[in-house]
């Protein structure tokens, strides 16, 4: 952009002056020749000045007005010469202090022939600043050249210096996306709009699920690329009707930080339209995306806050849409919900749930029961599955499958676990001391820990520390461990083989592994599904797997265990089809220390066809 330069004085002669200096010259003008041969040695080389664009004003206000409408068209001046005196109107002083006012960023050259001001004079009224230089009168040509393109020069890098700074204040440095602080300008801006217009906008707050497994399979740099695709698609997938009433281009989307984005909907008529909008922004981001060799897919939980129903400022409304978010996770088949005021109760809970469970194990509110599994060709007993229970002071009796998922949501399931692991190793081998035998303690493992890098080292801890032979330990996981993390796990499964230590697939036929996958493994058992169990009595769809698993497994030569079996003819039809172990209410309860301590002792040769649906006789409850 060619630099603006305007020239404040009285005196049209000096207009003339600055005119003739600044503005390009042909070779034939002889005004510059003493210049020309002084500057470069030679009296026939021709001296042309750079370009510039020269406006002149006789008076500060009006230069002031010149100032001003420079500004409104985004082409504003980059240096003014001021003279110092300019009866009867304003100064040079006064007048550089209203310029300034009008364009911060201005360059300016005091031109005076006499010293009406001292120095400290000058500093008192208009500051310290880089941005001011005083020229004597008469002034030399050379001397308005030098300055003229010195200091439209510092002009320009300070807007260049300016722009990068506002670059990395307002965008995010990988997806270009307008970051947090841009955001939230943004966001207040729409609100206050949405006011005074008395119109309904929406934030949609976004995460997307599991990206940490991306960073820790593939790489930070995978979930770099795996981010710059999701901006790029978010961005492109939100329409110009979707921003009616738009008065902020480009600042709708934004990425906050992490795999955390938002979308701002600036006019919306119904949560219909808004429900559109995530439904389409979903179906975008699920799309499978190619890093590298690999293709993955993650799909985003979309949290939804409508102004001014859930929320009248940014703060609340930023708020309410993260808390929606939240609820959205695993929420089928579209992941997206509306904030609802029901869902700060459930928040309320949940946080109150999570300070507890920090302190469960330090204030021993932690224990185990053990629920017992039978052989269904002898009746004996094949093993104890612990199971973890908390009973808080204050809360009460916590269900597992409330505060087990915030444990792994908060990374606390790595200290319980190893509890528990540490817990039922230390049961056993004591009862072990007493002449009790136990074949196996099972204890369930959840995915997190299973791939946490101390996981080995804690079970070989917790059977060293008890001094429990590594046969009598089973590990349960998941099925949908196998799909998520197959290499991470086949490896740690291999190792847990080689120390001896069983291994149980829990909830199998649900996750629908790969066959393929799993003959390569190193697994013992099969534990089927307690959705197919319950099944048994009213679908035929339900027995035919149970059987296919049965079937499969004895030719893999793994044993099968049937879990939740409640009835007496989920009891027999197992028996009947040769599942080998079972476990359930229909055999027995969970058992407290005590109580399985009595139930082992009591039942070396006891059938358990004897005692349905409860304790066996004379078992002590707690």
């Amino acid at each position: 952009m060619t630099p603006r330069i305007l020239i404040v004085d009285d005196n049209q002669s000096i207009h003339d002056d600055f005119k003739k200096i600044l503005t390009k010259k042909n070779a034939a003008d002889t005004a510059l020749d003493d210049l020309e041969a002084a500057l470069f040695g030679d009296s026939n080389q021709s001296f042309s000045a750079p370009d510039y664009i020269i406006d002149f004003a006789c008076q500060g206000q009006e230069a002031l007005a010149m100032v001003e409408q420079a500004e409104s068209e985004e082409a504003p001046y980059s240096l003014a010469f001021v003279d110092g005196r300019m009866p009867p109107g304003w100064d040079g002083i006064e007048t550089i202090v209203h310029l300034w006012k009008a364009s911060p960023e201005l360059q300016i050259v005091l031109c005076t022939a006499y010293a009406d001001y001292t120095w400290d004079e000058i500093q008192h009224k208009l500051g310290d600043t880089d941005s001011l230089v005083i020229l004597k009168k008469p002034f030399d040509i050379a001397e308005v050249l030098q300055l003229a393109h010195t200091m439209t020069r510092k002009w320009e890098l300070n807007r260049q210096i300016q722009g990068r700074l506002h670059r990395l204040a307002y965008f995010d440095n990988l997806t270009g996306l307008p970051n947090r602080t841009q955001f939230l300008e943004s966001l207040n801006k729409t609100l206050a709009i949405a006011q005074r217009k008395q119109k309904q906008a929406a934030l949609l707050f976004i995460d997307l699920n599991d990206f940490k497994r991306i960073n820790d399979t593939l790489g930070h740099s995978m979930g770099d690329k795996l981010l710059e695709i999701v901006a790029k698609r978010l961005a492109g997938c939100i329409r110009e009707s979707d921003l009616l009433g738009s008065t902020c281009e480009g600042s709708k989307t934004a990425r906050l930080g992490g795999d955390e984005f938002t979308v701002l909907l600036p006019e919306v008529e119904s949560e219909q339209f808004v429900a559109t909008v995530a439904k389409r922004i979903f179906h975008c981001l699920t799309r499978p995306a190619d890093l590298d060799k690999h293709q993955v897919m993650v799909t985003p939980s979309i949290g939804i806050a409508l102004f001014p129903n859930d929320g009248k400022d940014a703060e609340t409304l930023m708020k309410c849409a993260d808390m929606a978010m939240y609820f959205a996770k695993n929420r089928e088949p579209e992941n997206y919900r509306f904030y609802q005021e029901s869902m700060n109760t459930e928040a309320l809970k949940r946080l109150a749930i999570e300070t507890q469970l920090r302190h469960a194990l330090q204030r021993q509110e932690l224990s185990l029961v053990y629920q017992p599994q039978f052989d269904l060709n002898t009746g004996a007993v094949s093993g104890l599955e612990a199971l973890l229970r908390w009973d808080n002071q204050e809360l009460g009796q916590i269900p597992p499958k409330e505060f087990i998922l915030i444990a792994e949501e908060t990374g606390i399931i790595y200290d319980l676990g190893h509890w528990v692991m540490c817990t039922a190793c230390n049961q056993v081998k004591t009862w072990h001391n007493m002449d009790i035998e136990l074949p196996r303690i099972s204890v369930n493992v959840s995915p997190k820990e299973f791939i946490h890098p101390d996981f080995l080292s804690n079970v070989k801890t917790a059977l060293d520390e008890s001094g429990l032979e590594p046969g009598g330990l089973q590990i349960e996981i998941t099925e949908t461990l196998l799909m998520e993390h197959y290499e991470g796990t086949a490896k740690i499964l291999e190792e847990l083989s080689r120390m001896g230590v069983q291994i149980a697939i829990d909830d199998f036929g649900k996750g629908y592994s790969s066959l393929n996958r799993l003959h390569t493994l190193t697994i013992d058992c099969l534990k089927i599904d307690r959705s197919f169990v319950n099944g048994i009595s009213v679908g035929f769809k339900e027995q035919s797997v149970i059987k296919a698993i049965i079937s499969m497994a004895s030719a893999m030569n793994l044993k099968v265990i049937a879990e939740g079996v409640e009835t007496e003819n989920q009891f027999t039809f197992l028996k009947d089809k040769h599942c080998q172990e079972a476990q359930g209410y229909r055999l027995s309860l969970p058992l407290t220390t005590e109580q399985a301590e009595y139930f082992l002792r009591k039942t070396k040769t006891s059938e358990i066809s004897t005692y349905p649906g409860q304790y066996p006789p004379g078992l002590p409850c707690s």
